[in-house]
């Protein structure tokens, strides 16, 4: 299962946070060698943009909780679908 999973940081003063902002990039580093993290962008400003790949609705929350600890914030959650599932159903359509 895909999910996009959007971040925004409170706010906080850059150097208050940095210790927590290496954590996370080391943590997210493990994530995407383990195959969880599949794109990663980081948003002008503050926050990123990350797509995971889980096998259940508890591991993303897992996963989001543990990005919180080390990066306090505010997520926003999209489930996304295989585009090629997806073209599947409108060329399978397009034929009836």
């Amino acid at each position: 299962m895909q999910f996009m999973v959007i971040s925004n940081p409170q706010p906080a003063r850059p150097q208050d946070i940095r210790g927590g902002q290496t954590e996370f990039w080391d943590w997210l580093e493990a994530q995407k060698k383990a195959g969880k993290a599949k794109s990663v962008y980081v948003k002008a400003g503050r926050g990123a943009f990350v797509v995971f790949d889980v096998e259940s609705h508890e591991e993303l929350h897992r996963i989001i909780t543990e990005w919180s600890n080390r990066v306090p914030a505010e997520f926003t959650v999209y489930p996304l679908v295989d585009p090629v599932h997806q073209e599947r159903i409108a060329r399978a359509n397009a034929a009836s």
